[in-house]
């Protein structure tokens, strides 16, 4: 059994979701916005949900109220790779101009041990970025790749966690797989410095920090599973929902505190339909659901 499409990032914004995805794509090349849906009349009012590209990586967004606010719990690394862009440095260097306008960096641009270039920076809307000039490899490193920090009480969760998700999704691949050393300030020996993982087509990071950062894992970056059924979904549901509490309209929790989305294909063929009774009704379906049932929303938008 396999993923239909790869796991798409779903990002929480307060009402700048339309205006978030436009900046995005007009930062990376070979970016688009594929659609924008407003859902009406749910608990946090109208909310617009984008569907965007960002170098073949998809992502969704919502504006949903200031109800999560995004940290560097999860960021994601943007590869620069020389070996296939011989502009690579100075694209780097540009895209770092335009995410650092407005927002802050968390570790400045520059040379370390592990990288000739690079940096983490909160851009204007919060999100994390994590911008790296790639070594060369004989396997290239994806363009844009999630990043899982674990921090507070799920630091030194970070091998598991990646171990855990592989055994959840089918085609999944091991990477690398770094540790800290024991002369390193404030982190244990042995801990994961840098991990990576394929889910299906999906490449994660995830990494260990026993720093006091103030932050964990939240509501406002979730990964959204696309299942062909209701098989899919329940398969999914009982590997991945451990937070009961947390369950709503197809979103749970794990083990570790990430979010995930379990949805089917079904729904985000009704949302981009256009017709917007169709929408109306299946919305008002799943929002009372906590896992998504298929057939009731097939039900709901007049599928049968």
């Amino acid at each position: 059994m396999t993923l239909a499409r790869p796991i798409t990032p779903h990002l929480w914004f307060d009402r700048q979701a339309p205006e978030a995805a436009a900046f995005y794509c007009s930062i990376f090349p070979d970016s688009k916005v594929e659609s924008t849906v407003t859902l009406r009349d749910t608990p946090s009012g109208d909310c617009d949900v984008v569907s965007f590209s960002l170098r073949g990586q998809s992502f969704m967004a919502i504006s949903a109220g200031p109800l999560f606010r995004f940290n560097p719990s999860v960021s994601f690394i943007v590869n620069f790779d020389p070996a296939r862009d011989p502009r690579a440095r100075e694209r780097l260097d540009a895209t770092w101009a335009a995410l650092i306008e407005g927002g802050r960096a968390l570790m400045p641009l520059d040379a370390y041990p592990f990288s000739p270039r690079y940096g983490w920076v909160q851009d204007r809307h919060g999100l994390s970025w994590q911008l790296i000039l790639a070594e060369p490899s004989d396997r290239p490193p994806p363009t844009i790749m999630p990043s899982l920090l674990f921090t507070g009480e799920a630091c030194g969760k970070a091998e598991a966690a990646g171990a855990f998700y592989r055994s959840v999704f089918d085609d999944s691949e091991n990477g690398r797989l770094i540790r800290y050393p024991a002369d390193v300030e404030q982190e244990s020996e042995g801990a994961v410095m840098y991990s990576d993982f394929r889910l299906g087509d999906t490449w994660f990071a995830a990494m260990d920090s026993g720093r006091e950062h103030g932050f964990g894992f939240n509501e406002a970056i979730s990964f959204v599973v696309h299942c062909r059924d209701q098989g899919e979904i329940d398969r999914y549901w009982s590997k991945l929902s451990s937070v009961p509490e947390a369950e709503q309209c197809g979103w749970c929790k794990d083990r570790f505190g990430v979010s995930w989305q379990v949805t089917p294909l079904l729904l985000g063929e009704i949302m981009s339909s256009g017709d917007e009774a169709r929408i109306a009704r299946a919305t008002r379906a799943f929002l009372d659901m906590h896992k998504m049932n298929v057939a009731a929303i097939e039900a709901a938008a007049g599928e049968r």
